[in-house]
């Protein structure tokens, strides 16, 4: 059994190390680059599991071949939505097909509410199990914010 003893987020590659710098973020940026991904800014206040469609920042970065360039669109988003989750995530086409190849978290907000894991008893005593986000008792785009 893996734990969690930080109560953070844990989606996509690096989840359980420390936050990347922009430099090693930009590291990473440019390992994929090298290998002809493409990159594109994504950003959510739900960061529940299922929720694997965020909104995206920009456009993706077909065309891109420095790593600069696509940092300076992660912390254009991160002026945009400073209490939000950001991630970067780079798409393979080589094969034809659009495939996510990397993804990982490069923001988020200050405070991390975490999950409450509900238990409901249906048909025959069995038990079902469903997470639900204490942030989601409060209204899109105030989920994070400081004013309580």
């Amino acid at each position: 059994m893996m734990s969690n003893p930080t109560g953070r987020i844990t989606q996509g590659q690096f989840s359980f190390l420390p936050e990347l710098t922009d430099a090693e973020i930009s590291a990473q940026i440019q390992y994929g680059l090298d290998r002809a991904y493409s990159w594109s800014v994504e950003y959510t206040d739900d960061p529940h599991p299922r929720n694997t469609y965020w909104d995206m920042f920009g456009l993706p970065m077909f065309d891109i071949a420095d790593a600069a360039g696509v940092l300076a669109e992660v912390k254009e988003c991160r002026k945009a939505f400073p209490q939000y989750y950001i991630r970067l995530m780079a798409f393979d086409s080589t094969r034809g097909v659009e495939s996510i190849v990397m993804s990982f978290i490069v923001n988020r907000p200050s405070q991390e509410p975490g999950f409450a894991l509900e238990r409901q008893e249906v048909q025959g005593r069995s038990m079902r199990y469903t997470t639900r986000a204490y942030s989601a008792n409060k209204p899109e785009t105030m989920r994070y914010s400081t004013d309580d």
